[in-house]
């Protein structure tokens, strides 16, 4: 299988200069195909504070009405998506910018309302507003994409296959992309980028890294809360995309796309 690099990378990189220079330095060193998922939700909620708009997060998810929709297409698809463009370009990277709804390569439906378990234990059903949750990613399209030589760029914004757009989590978004490359005959690895060195057994010490994680024991660091937070969904998407077909994740810093250290998920 022909190897590609599936490479996610956070807002809280995105906002830093000297980690967001680190990540597209590596990035565009990294030889071969490869595609970037980015996030930015900290620049939206930035922006939305000076609208005087309220951000409301459930379990790492950003909860978006047509307010917060309009931001976010803003923010995702124009400013943090074409700056990294423009940015890779100069390093020689040829990038494309998209979203789901360019050529339809990411069609979502909008969440039901749905229960989920809140941070002070109880149970309460939320209506996320227009947030998407994949259906399919056009593995076909990118990948005649990625055979010209271009390197997708791909902000977490889907569609509804209706003309309308739908925030979608970053880290799903690049699984989803993964698995449906994987699925495509690609040999993938699959890399989340973000602040820390990777999973950290106590959040306040970047040396107690976790270096191996199977998806029990993943579990067992959620009921002790060692593992919270935004880091749930990030590690849920990355145990799905093991189990359908993705040859290898890795959890670590902006400056470790050479995998050499972080937390490396394994098949149980």
């Amino acid at each position: 299988m022909e190897p590609i690099n599936v490479i996610k990378v956070g807002g809280a990189v995105v906002e830093d200069e000297a980690s967001l220079h680190l990540l597209l330095h590596e990035f565009s060193s990294l030889p071969g195909r490869k595609v970037l998922v980015h996030g930015g939700g900290r620049s939206a909620t930035r922006l939305s504070d000076r609208l005087g708009i309220q951000s409301r997060m459930v379990n790492g998810r950003r909860v978006t009405d047509e307010e917060t929709l309009r931001i976010v297409t803003m923010v995702y698809g124009g400013l943090v998506n074409k700056g990294l463009v423009a940015r890779l370009q100069g390093l020689g990277v040829n990038a494309l910018g998209l979203t789901g709804a360019d050529i339809n390569i990411i069609r979502s439906h909008r969440r039901e309302p749905k229960e989920v378990l809140m941070p002070h234990g109880g149970r309460e059903v939320v209506d996320f507003g227009f947030v998407g949750d994949v259906d399919e990613v056009d593995a076909h399209m990118l990948g005649l994409l990625i055979e010209q030589g271009i390197v997708p760029v791909i902000a977490p914004l889907t569609y509804d296959g209706q003309g309308h757009l739908l925030n979608t989590n970053a880290d799903t978004m690049a699984s989803e992309v993964a698995c449906a490359l994987a699925a495509e005959g690609y040999g993938v690895t699959l890399t989340y980028c973000f602040e820390k060195r990777g999973v950290l057994r106590d959040a306040h010490d970047e040396d107690s890294v976790i270096p191996q994680m199977s998806e029990e024991e993943f579990r067992q660091l959620v009921r002790l809360g060692i593992v919270s937070d935004g880091m749930i969904p990030k590690l849920e998407n990355s145990f799905s995309a093991i189990r359908r077909g993705t040859e290898r994740v890795v959890i670590t810093r902006a400056d470790n796309l050479s995998g050499s250290s972080g937390t490396v998920l394994v098949k149980e």
